[in-house]
């Protein structure tokens, strides 16, 4: 009698087994069947994403998460064809389990559904793709990877800053990269002058600044705007143009380096921050004292 209580259980298992066997090679069927279907897929997106197959306002960078939307609705519908199948699914156990994991994951995942919805659109909207010079909000950075959910910036202080999707599409996107090949970047830099200085030599002071930066472009050519004339001083915007966003900061510094030498070379105060009183004699650094001590000079100085 004790081998029967033990062949029992033995034999269900066996005649449910049996019974199951068609709904086993459903699914040993359908499993294959997906994963062609997704191994011809991946290989259209390949060709699209190398730019070997081409259409019409379908850019090569839509190729990856567009195969990546198709092969989960492909995924799911071979989940939910396949699900009546599954052994047990029937059972009010099973029903029980998915119905608590469904909940769980819904209320767990909305952060994450959301940066992945945010992800999708950003890459439709194409705002940047990897290498570009962005700016969002106050970060600037090199865009290095995008993610479905986030997306990785190196600054030019060399930290990777990781930025959530949903963030970047809620926040203002500055994207220096993507016009600098067509028309040049404009660096703009403003400076204040006082009224005792011709205007006219102020820009050709300026303009001298800008010939000599290297890195920045002679066309279109530099230029100044005159953006206001306030209580004691004029307003000074000097833009130049620029194909290299990604040295930037490098420009810039070399850029108000040349102001400087400039002004001073010519004996013209700069009267930033702010101005309050004139000095005895014009607060200068006459060209004699450029490389006091400890600066040294360079062996080719093109300066002056």
């Amino acid at each position: 009698r004790l081998l029967d209580y033990i062949l029992a259980p033995l034999k269900v298992i066996g005649n449910g087994i049996l019974r199951e066997i068609p709904n086993i090679l459903f699914l040993v069927v359908m499993v294959i069947i997906t994963r062609y279907v997704l191994t011809i897929m991946k290989m259209f997106f390949s060709q699209i994403e190398e730019g070997t197959l081409t259409f019409s306002g379908f850019y090569p960078e839509w190729a990856k998460p567009t195969e990546r939307i198709f092969r989960l609705l492909i995924v799911a519908f071979a989940v939910i064809v396949s699900f009546p199948y599954i052994p047990g699914s029937e059972s009010p156990a099973f029903k029980g389990v998915s119905l608590f994991l469904g909940v769980l994951f819904s209320l767990g995942s909305q952060s994450t559904v959301s940066n992945i919805l945010a992800g999708f659109t950003l890459t439709y909207r194409r705002l940047y793709k990897v290498g570009d010079r962005v700016r969002i909000d106050d970060i600037v950075g090199d865009v290095t990877k995008i993610r479905v959910p986030v997306t990785h910036l190196k600054t030019v202080k060399n930290e990777e800053v990781i930025i959530p999707n949903s963030t970047i599409l809620s926040s203002n996107v500055t994207n220096y990269s993507s016009l600098s090949q067509e028309k040049g970047l404009i660096l703009h830099t403003t400076v204040t002058i006082g009224y005792d200085a011709p205007w006219r030599q102020v820009h050709a002071l300026l303009l001298m600044a800008a010939e000599r930066t290297p890195g920045l472009l002679k066309e279109p050519p530099p230029f100044v705007y005159q953006k206001s004339l306030d209580d004691f001083y004029v307003s000074y915007e000097l833009n130049v143009y620029t194909d290299t966003p990604h040295s930037m900061a490098k420009q810039y510094s070399e850029l108000h380096q040349n102001i400087q030498d400039c002004f001073n070379e010519y004996g013209v105060q700069i009267m930033s921050p702010n101005y309050e009183a004139d000095r005895p004699e014009p607060p200068i650094v006459p060209k004699d004292r450029w490389f006091a001590a400890p600066a040294k000079a360079p062996e080719n100085s093109n300066q002056g």
